[in-house]
């Protein structure tokens, strides 16, 4: 972090604390420079910065003033989903969301895309250049079932920092992690069988359940501390639940971190009912902490946790390159993979082993952990500033996704079908329940570029959801006052 964004995340800070109340003014250039030790273009450039994110402004001859603001919204209450099995709904809609991906007019305010316009990447580049230069015909085989040797070395290298001793015979690479996570729920379930997922959950887990056959019991979960223990424990008690699925670092789409001694509960209380646990660790990397949060299967004694994860979400997802550490299942989850779509492309996973060797990946995750808490930042000024009150938005603490919670009566399917004419979409949040619950939510991706047209869409965005809000309001006022 340069001196002048260090300086604007202290400035900040004193902000949201209080300490510069809003309408009152800043200390000058000149008292900033002395009192931090830093030059007046340092603290000219943090003030511009801050400038940019609407948490000041500057007043011509009289120095710079704490924006005016409406107050933090509050976050999301516990979510109270139906708590039984059932089957997965919701593909046209999905569909819908990922046909849109291919059309470049189309701004995707909801996308789990990560940025992928950093500098940072460009050894990436050069090295699938140099393979391809090279014409090595190896590239262009199979390679083993399992995956690239050199790339499951590295893997379980970084595995260290999550807690886990793995060898590169516990990995199996897979084509993502949404291949890693088919796999090990073949490898556990059965068509028929339940399982119990969080909600609101990932909605390519959701119609992965849904295209295996398999019924979900979503789980009541808090934007804080994540899925409840106590009504998983019942759930336990009332149906034959085979497997936990779960995304407890900088979950998508809530952004928790579980805390570490609810992981422990979690494993044990699965431990005692003999389930399996399977672990998405996709958005692990980018907590914003350091270290990185442990995972659940760092804490496993008998292999029931099966770990999955990917690149896609740290460098690209056009890679396709993902891995599982199976525990017990490693047989059958090898076995799943074989039938599915057997070895993975050999050249992606020769270039990302080598992105890592030459000491580039580690960098690159600083960068892109330090980018995306910036960009929450802009983002949550801009959705406090152009979004209407009565709204709840999750506090991430990495990756790159919010959740806004908006009134009960709210639909955010309508809302969406209005700002394709803006050409804007969101991630509307019956996509993330088995049921098509959470109609009234959206998930916001703020790893997008922070830039004038992205502040216009969420401007726009903002416009649409008060005046949504303001016909639910009346809607409900003529129903209050008409005869029965």
């Amino acid at each position: 972090m340069t001196r002048y964004q260090h300086l604007a995340c202290l400035l900040s800070e004193r902000i949201e604390q209080g300490l510069y109340r809003s309408g009152e003014r800043l200390p000058s250039v000149r008292t900033l420079s002395l009192e931090h030790g830093v030059s007046i273009s340092t603290v000219q450039q943090a003030y511009h910065l801050l400038e940019e994110k609407q948490l000041i402004v500057p007043q011509p001859r009289s120095g710079y003033f704490v924006a005016p603001r409406k107050a933090a919204p509050p976050m999301p209450a516990l979510t109270r989903p139906v708590q039984r099995p059932v089957e997965v709904t919701q593909w046209g809609s999905v569909l819908d969301l990922l046909s849109s991906r291919i059309s470049g007019d189309v701004l995707q305010l909801g996308s789990g895309i990560p940025n992928l316009a950093q500098p940072t990447l460009k050894p990436l580049w050069k090295i699938q250049s140099r393979m391809a230069q090279k014409q090595d015909a190896n590239l262009l085989s199979y390679d083993s079932l399992l995956g690239v040797a050199a790339l499951r070395e590295q893997i379980a290298r970084l595995a260290i920092d999550s807690g886990c001793q793995l060898t590169p015979d516990d990995i199996v690479i897979t084509t993502g992690c949404h291949e890693a996570l088919s796999a090990s729920l073949r490898a556990v379930c059965e068509p028929g069988d339940i399982i119990a997922v969080e909600s609101p959950s990932f909605h390519g887990t959701m119609q992965t359940l849904r295209g295996l056959g398999i019924r979900a019991i979503e789980i009541p979960t808090d934007s804080v501390s994540g899925i409840s223990l106590e009504a998983l424990e019942l759930a336990f008690e009332q149906w034959p639940i085979k497997a936990v699925l779960v995304v407890p670092n900088c979950n998508n789409p809530l952004g928790f971190i579980m805390p570490e001694p609810r992981k422990r509960a979690l494993l044990a209380l699965v431990q005692r009912f003999d389930a399996a646990i399977i672990e998405d660790d996709v958005y692990g990397e980018l907590a914003w902490d350091y270290p990185r949060p442990i995972t659940i299967k760092s804490l496993d004694m008998d292999g029931r946790v099966l770990l999955c994860s990917s690149f896609s979400k740290t460098l690209a997802p056009g890679l396709r390159v993902g891995w599982v550490a199976p525990g017990r299942y490693y047989d059958r989850v090898l076995h799943m993979k074989y039938i599915n779509t057997g070895s993975t492309a050999t050249l992606p996973q020769h270039a990302v082993a080598d992105f890592i060797r030459q000491g580039h990946y580690l960098p690159h995750l600083r960068r892109m952990r330090q980018l995306y808490q910036r960009n929450y930042e802009t983002f949550s000024c801009w959705v406090r500033h152009y979004f209407p009150c009565g709204i709840c938005v999750s506090r991430p603490q990495g990756g790159f996704l919010m959740w806004i919670e908006l009134p009960e009566a709210f639909d955010a399917v309508r809302l969406n079908n209005e700002l394709r004419e803006s050409q804007i979409q969101v991630a509307v949040g019956s996509l993330f329940s088995a049921s098509g619950k959470y109609r009234n939510c959206l998930r916001l991706n703020y790893g997008l570029p922070v830039n004038p047209q992205t502040e216009q869409a969420i401007a726009k965005l903002g416009a649409a959801v008060e005046r949504a809000m303001l016909a639910c309001h009346a809607a409900v006022k003529t129903e209050t006052i008409l005869p029965e």
